[in-house]
């Protein structure tokens, strides 16, 4: 029970490290330039080792993008949760919801990290890839509300990669607007542009 406690408390600080140098490594970013920006100048920036950096993040993009990471997990959770009684496409939509949360807490700090990540190629494919990684969890999901223990079926890997792509094309048309559009409407549209007639 102890040895829980510590590990725990260990846990939440390490988070709170790696946050804390996620946030120093993203204004440098925004100031110099993602390209600009060594390892060795993040290190700097947050006044520690480059190897105590390292342990944290393994490269300049995880700085960026390793919140995506646990992201696809929890829409799969969030879609498992849904009433079973909807159908699969209004899940999914309300699911995706949990993605896009940060955007509501802080609209301007989403809008910039938006634009990094679009005006970056590395981080763009980066991104692209690690959203691609959400596919299996999102059909598996899917064939779990219906009650499927036989794998995800092909509708349900192409209902899962057609909601990344709404996600992806609403947050582009949020980001071109400025953030003047509301997400959560281009959202909808999004997934009403597919939805069955």
């Amino acid at each position: 029970m102890n040895t829980a406690g510590r590990t725990n408390t260990r846990d939440i600080a390490r988070a709170a490290v790696r946050s804390e140098l996620g946030q120093v490594a993203f204004e440098l970013f925004r100031r110099e330039g993602f390209e600009n920006v060594t390892v060795d100048d993040l290190a700097k920036a947050a006044g520690v080792s480059r190897s105590t950096f390292l342990r944290y993040f393994g490269t300049k993009e995880d700085t960026v993008l390793s919140a995506f990471d646990a992201k696809g997990g929890r829409v799969a959770d969030a879609l498992r949760a849904r009433p079973a009684d909807e159908d699969d496409w209004t899940a999914l939509r309300r699911a995706l919801d949990t993605v896009i949360e940060p955007y509501h807490q802080d609209p301007d700090e989403a809008l910039a990290l938006t634009r990094l990540i679009r005006d970056t190629p590395a981080l763009c494919a980066r991104q692209l890839e690690k959203q691609h990684g959400w596919r299996p969890a999102l059909a598996r999901a899917l064939a779990d509300r219906a009650g499927r223990t036989e794998p995800a079926t092909l509708a349900h890997w192409v209902r899962a990669a057609a909601a990344l792509d709404c996600l992806n094309a609403a947050v582009d048309h949020w980001a071109d607007s400025d953030g003047r559009l509301d997400l959560v409407a281009l959202m909808d549209d999004a997934f009403a542009a597919l939805a069955s007639r």
